[in-house]
């Protein structure tokens, strides 16, 4: 049962994690003229974002700072946003970017959207567990 429960959080945040980086490339693509992305580029560059982004970010909080602070770790996840954001467009034909202010505009819009999508998959795991608290009080009284 808790490997279940731990399985269904792990599946919530990861998903989160991918929509949330699949809409801050499609809003990139929308609202920035010097980045361009194909359809079949999306799909490839969500995936290569998402791994790049936890490696980098999993080194830098893990292995780099023991204990960060809240601003380092948002800093953090701002420096792990733009190497990956690098990163895709190495790797994945189908993503351009050009210049260096669409790649800062490009890292703020897809840092808002994944955080965005963090918190909306911690929130959907905390009322999950909020819920359960309940179901298991009201059994015991009833």
């Amino acid at each position: 049962m808790l490997n279940a429960r731990m399985f269904k959080r792990f599946a919530i945040r990861l998903l989160a994690g991918l929509v949330g980086v699949a809409a801050g490339l499609l809003v990139c693509d929308v609202a920035l003229e010097n980045l361009s992305i194909s359809s079949a580029g999306l799909l490839e560059a969500t995936l290569v974002f998402w791994v790049a982004h936890i490696v980098v970010q999993f080194l830098a909080l893990k292995v780099l700072v023991r204990q960060p602070s809240i601003a380092l770790a948002g800093l953090l996840a701002l420096a792990s946003t733009v190497i990956a954001l690098f990163i895709a467009v190495a790797v994945v034909p189908g993503l351009t970017v050009n210049g260096a202010q669409t790649y800062v505009w490009a890292t703020l819009i897809i840092w808002a959207t994944t955080a965005t999508a963090d918190v909306f998959a911690r929130r959907t795991v905390r009322d999950e567990r909020f819920e359960k608290r309940l179901d298991r009080a009201e059994r015991r009284r009833g």
